[in-house]
């Protein structure tokens, strides 16, 4: 079948003065990142959004927004779900020294785990200094499915529907999709698929393959398999029974690259054969890809996008032969070392929570993104780079060394810890994890108490004197 694709709507040119500003606009913003990442994570709370702001990344308005607390609208959250009673939040923090496909990039991250960010900062310093990262789409379009259970003359039913197939795309993108077209997207193909049912009989799933542009399209898609159902009974006779978005969108990838010059032979190799386990074996793959998502999550939680189905996708995607594989690939080369990301990564950048959340819509302005196209490539390279972090510290000093060590300030809270006691108790906990290679909440417990019962004797002693 002849996919149909609707005429592209090309925007006007910018005057050459526009162009040219804003050319110059992005070497500013890239000369000012150059410096703005030196020290960056040595910084405190204040200079962190000082610092921000003479990046040209945030603005006096954003500022008294973060340090205000972010948002706080009870009323914009009824908008959101049902039976509001309050927000949740996540700590929102940035990585830096990310420069993809030659542009520097500020990530916004909401998380809760200790160590995703200082990791993906430290390797994307690594990346950066060492070799590259560049990223790629592999083809535009998003999947709704027509599911019809139990079709009676399924030989029948194709000719049919394939014989209607150039009327179905042109009346759901002139009366649905008529908003995509206008920006260049909608209604591309229609496909049909037959499926074998475990009684006998056979089912058949309409595949209406859409370009959504900037919007992660899942509400439009969805208007226009239902559009759809009624003629699709009227001509062939046979029932559908559902109609529904696919979050494996297989005709959509997202490709990231990251290849490192100069890598020392023997890490190398750890990695390569790290990359081995998680390709052939289920249970380290399950482990690796969540290790993936700890980079491409945060970034969609602060967009205010749908991390449930970009996992949903992502995982889908990793089982395609039969067998739960790793979604990232490291291979040696020469003296380099070169790694792959590619998967279904659906997003936006208009629409829905992306444009209604005000820290969503911060976090995209910090990133400086144009598009979903981009914002996907970006979710893409961070969750590579994030596995290069880990596979080099599993591999080398190991889980302990580098997670554990920033984990000490989660058991210091936990302990109870006052911030004056936080200096004295890290100390402890990291002669600690030094000797005995492993800490524990009761280890922190007990180190807090030693250094209670040392202050108390002092102050004894300083009030005897």
């Amino acid at each position: 079948m002849n996919p149909k694709v609707n005429p592209k709507v090309n925007s006007a040119a910018k005057p050459a003065e526009k162009q040219l500003a804003s050319l110059c606009g992005e070497a500013s913003r890239v000369s000012g990142f150059e410096e703005g990442f030196k020290g960056f994570s040595k910084l405190g709370f204040e200079d962190r959004l000082h610092r921000l702001m003479s990046m040209g990344v945030l603005n006096s308005t954003d500022v008294h927004f973060l340090k205000d607390g972010g948002l706080k609208d009870i009323h914009l959250g009824e908008h959101f779900i049902e039976n509001v009673i309050g927000y949740f939040q996540l700590p929102l923090g940035v990585a830096t020294n990310f420069r993809i496909d030659g542009k520097d990039h500020i990530i916004p991250m909401a998380v809760e785990e200790t160590s995703i960010v200082a990791a993906a900062s430290k390797t994307a310093r690594w990346v950066r200094e060492a070799g590259q990262i560049t990223t790629r789409m592999i083809g535009t379009d998003i999947i709704g499915q027509i599911q019809l259970a139990k079709v009676r003359d399924y030989v029948g039913f194709e000719n049919k529907l394939l014989g209607m197939v150039d009327r179905m795309i042109d009346s759901a993108n002139r009366d649905v999709a008529h908003g995509l077209v206008k920006r260049g997207g909608g209604v591309t193909k229609i496909e049909l698929r037959k499926i074998l049912r475990p009684d006998g009989l056979v089912m058949a799933v309409v595949h209406v393959h859409m370009n959504a542009m900037d919007a992660m399209g899942a509400n439009v898609m969805n208007q226009v398999c239902e559009y759809l159902k009624g003629p699709i009974e009227f001509e062939t006779g046979e029932s559908v029974t559902m109609c529904i978005l696919s979050n494996l969108v297989d005709s959509r990838l997202t490709e990231a690259q990251v290849c490192l010059e100069e890598v020392e032979p023997e890490l190398a190799e750890k990695i390569e054969e790290a990359s081995l386990f998680g390709e052939l074996d289920p249970y380290r793959a399950a482990t690796n890809n969540k290790g993936v998502l700890n980079g491409i999550d945060p970034i969609l939680i602060a967009t205010g996008n749908d991390w449930r189905a970009v996992e949903a996708g992502i995982h889908a995607y990793s089982v395609r032969d039969g067998q739960y594989r790793s979604i990232t690939q490291w291979r040696r080369d020469g003296r380099g070392l070169i790694g792959v990301f590619r998967a279904p990564l659906i997003v936006g950048t208009v629409g829905g929570v992306t444009t209604l959340h005000p820290t969503a819509t911060l976090s995209l302005k910090m990133m400086g993104v144009n598009g979903a196209s981009e914002l996907s490539r970006i979710c893409a390279a961070v969750g590579l780079v994030q596995n290069l972090g880990a596979l080099k510290a599993l591999t080398t000093e190991g889980i302990i060394e580098g997670h554990m060590k920033l984990h000490i300030k989660n058991l210091s809270l936990g302990a109870g810890a006052k911030e004056s006691e936080i200096p004295d108790l890290t100390r402890k906990l990291e002669q600690i994890l030094q000797s005995q290679r492993r800490i524990s909440l009761s280890n922190a417990i007990e180190a807090l108490k030693e250094i209670r019962l040392h202050a108390s004797t002092e102050i004894q002693h300083g009030g005897h004197n």
